[in-house]
């Protein structure tokens, strides 16, 4: 998942960084953008441009990349030093295992149908069960569609099933099946949980779950997740799955 990840990244970088090059030549140059056409002209003068400095392109590129981490991690600190501030602000109207009060808030982007993700979920479940008093789990939708074809579908029932009261159990039911979801799992496991069928399946379907799943989606982008899972604890950031050892180190970091 992470290498398919890294390759589309790296894609759309080189793109990126491109388009970089040939504003920066039009720039430099008047000439050049005064000559710039489109289609085939433009293609034939991006490919000399390349052809005669590779490096320039290379150059670019770490440049950009550059450039977007040092702003991925502004964004990160200052989510992070909000978590601990300001910790209403950050979940909003998402799911958390408890109130606030004085607890530690541990912040967690996640695809239900992503293996990584099940096996945090065990983790987590271990964690919360030695350290549940002093930690609260916050849950934010961050589906992969492109790899997990019944993961915005899964993100949509466990926001319908919020709206009963019932997303930490319709939350563990996912990931136990989070191998074996299809089409017909979602209005099962509501039943199982004795959920309004009805309601259910009209939430699932709104436009309320949209917006609330792209909202989760867009604070991910500004973090700069690029994979799930994707977990936030005191002052640190994990990406991928991660240790009950982790977990607690981070613990006893954020209560100095």
């Amino acid at each position: 998942m992470h290498r398919l990840l890294q390759h589309v990244r790296i894609s759309i970088l080189t793109l990126t960084a491109i388009a970089c090059l040939i504003g920066a030549l039009c720039w430099v140059s008047p000439a050049i953008a005064a000559a710039a056409g489109s289609g085939p002209q433009l293609e034939r003068q991006v490919l000399e441009v390349i052809r005669a400095h590779p490096e320039a392109i290379v150059e670019a590129l770490q440049a950009f990349q550059v450039r977007e981490r040092q702003k991925i991690d502004r964004v990160r600190q200052a989510f992070l030093q909000q978590l601990q501030t300001e910790p209403a602000a950050i979940i909003g109207a998402s799911p958390a295992t408890d109130a606030i009060d004085s607890r530690l808030v541990v912040v967690e982007f996640s695809d239900f149908q992503c293996p990584f993700c099940a096996r945090l979920h065990d983790t987590l479940d271990e964690f919360l069960a030695q350290h549940g008093d002093d930690v609260t789990l916050v849950y934010k939708h961050y589906p992969l569609a492109s790899l997990h074809p019944q993961a915005i579908a899964a993100a949509r029932a466990a926001w319908a099933a919020q709206q009963q009261g019932r997303f930490w159990p319709y939350h563990d039911a996912l990931f136990a099946r989070a191998g074996n979801l299809d089409a017909d799992a979602f209005t099962a496991i509501a039943r199982d949980l004795g959920l309004d069928l009805e309601r259910f399946e009209r939430d699932r379907a709104s436009g309320e779950a949209g917006v609330a799943i792209e909202r989760d989606v867009e604070l991910g982008n500004e973090l700069g997740v690029r994979g799930t899972p994707f977990l936030a604890i005191g002052s640190e950031i994990f990406e991928g799955a991660v240790s009950t050892d982790e977990l607690e180190t981070a613990l006893a970091a954020a209560r100095g």
